[in-house]
């Protein structure tokens, strides 16, 4: 196998399906996912049975625990995908929206109307339901897409894009809107990202070392995705209780997903009045506390180092820090965030709005688990993955953030004088 070879017949068969796509009714995009959703149902053995193959080979590379969770599926999670397809089918189609018009003194009357991108390349780790999310989402926003899953999650990807081709093919959609690299050679990687002609734009859904490669190598341009080092901040106005609530669901939920807690930071004033309750409550759940001179006098805890602020665990480790109010814990996540999902539990509305105001992550929160950062609980449906870039789309990567523009301008023989 030539992976160029390959990458260039993939890609010139996207671009061709991405024209059929552009002009495809919303109803048969809406057809094609359910018929996929229904598919993937349908054919959920199979999907479990590739996914076996996947932890194994997952379990032979030595991926942690909080990677093999990500890779792993049930039927619950299998139910998930499902929820997702059907979802993002019953979405509005962005296509063709006019987000605004106007008319100039001259006559012309101007729209501006959502487009597809075109050709997206999606190249993400681990988690085969990412194969889901981006085949629908891409779809829904009339674009064709070129997904290249990691190696861990090879067998699964294959068994879900099978599922999604069904869909495409009961729509009567053309089987190239959505693609699959068919290689684990890394090299497919290099290749997709230096495909300008056949590639419009690159979403990397994945760590650090993959965004990294992406960013640095890629000719084409990328919708960041960086890691997720999330905060939350206990200002000295919060409500014990609902703290106590929140940060055990913000780091135990799942801790291998991004909007995942990596770091608490908890005000003086709150501290002083009800003391290490939050440190005892992470430790009796069985998290590995990192903390600085003041949390680390809770007997079960472990000293912070410099390198466990601004670390993204992915897993039952979270490094804490007693700060002197909401300007000190503004600094240090300047300092030690990634500007994906920080969260400030407090009563204070003026707390609460400096919080807000003053920091300029992807996604602010009050008094919520940084696990809602996700596109499903934003009403998205899905996402392909949270954007932490300032240009284009920030934030969870829905259809209508897998979209472009265009300006219609209608005149009546109108002349430039």
């Amino acid at each position: 196998m030539v992976i160029a070879d390959v990458i260039q017949n993939i890609g010139v068969n996207a671009r061709a399906a991405a024209r059929v796509l552009a002009t495809a009714t919303s109803k048969a995009k809406e057809t094609a996912l359910v018929a996929a959703a229904d598919a993937v149902w349908a054919q959920r053995a199979d999907i479990l049975t590739a996914n076996v193959k996947d932890l194994a080979f997952g379990a032979n590379k030595g991926l942690s625990p909080a990677m093999m969770d990500r890779l792993m599926l049930d039927e619950a999670r299998i139910q998930g995908m499902v929820d997702g397809l059907r979802a993002v089918a019953a979405q509005a189609d962005p296509i063709g929206e006019v987000t605004e018009s106007w008319t100039q003194p001259t006559g012309l009357h101007i729209s501006r109307v959502r487009t597809p991108i075109g050709v997206i390349g999606v190249i993400y780790e681990s988690r085969p339901n990412v194969t889901a999310d981006a085949g629908a989402l891409c779809l829904k926003s009339g674009n064709a897409v070129i997904l290249r899953g990691g190696s861990e999650s090879f067998h699964s990807s294959a068994a879900i894009h099978a599922c999604l081709e069904a869909g495409l093919a009961a729509a009567g959609l053309p089987k190239h809107v959505i693609q699959l690299i068919p290689t684990r050679d890394r090299a497919a990687v290099t290749a997709m990202l230096q495909a300008v002609e056949h590639i419009d734009v690159i979403v990397p859904r994945g760590g650090k070392g993959l965004v990294g490669l992406v960013q640095k190598e890629a000719r084409v341009p990328v919708f960041a995705h960086l890691e997720g080092i999330c905060h939350v901040y206990v200002d000295g106005a919060a409500d014990v209780e609902k703290a106590r609530r929140v940060i055990l669901n913000a780091k135990t939920r799942r801790t291998g997903i991004c909007g995942s807690a990596e770091c608490l930071l908890v005000d003086r004033a709150f501290y002083d009045e009800h003391g290490d309750v939050l440190i005892r409550d992470l430790i009796a759940a069985g998290v590995e506390v990192r903390g600085d001179v003041s949390v680390a006098k809770t007997a079960g805890t472990v000293t912070a180092n410099a390198d466990d602020f601004g670390h993204e665990f992915l897993d039952m480790i979270i490094a804490a820090k007693v700060v002197n109010g909401v300007d000190e814990a503004i600094n240090h996540i300047r300092s030690f965030g990634s500007n994906h999902t920080d969260a400030i539990l407090t009563e204070d509305d003026a707390v609460a709005d400096k919080f807000f105001h003053q920091l300029d992550s992807a996604i602010l929160m009050r008094n919520a688990s940084t696990q809602f950062a996700d596109g499903g609980e934003f009403g998205m449906g899905a996402e392909i993955g949270i954007a932490t870039g300032k240009l284009h789309a920030r934030g969870p990567v829905g259809a209508v953030q897998l979209t472009s523009f265009k300006y219609l301008v209608v005149g009546d023989g109108t002349v430039r004088a």
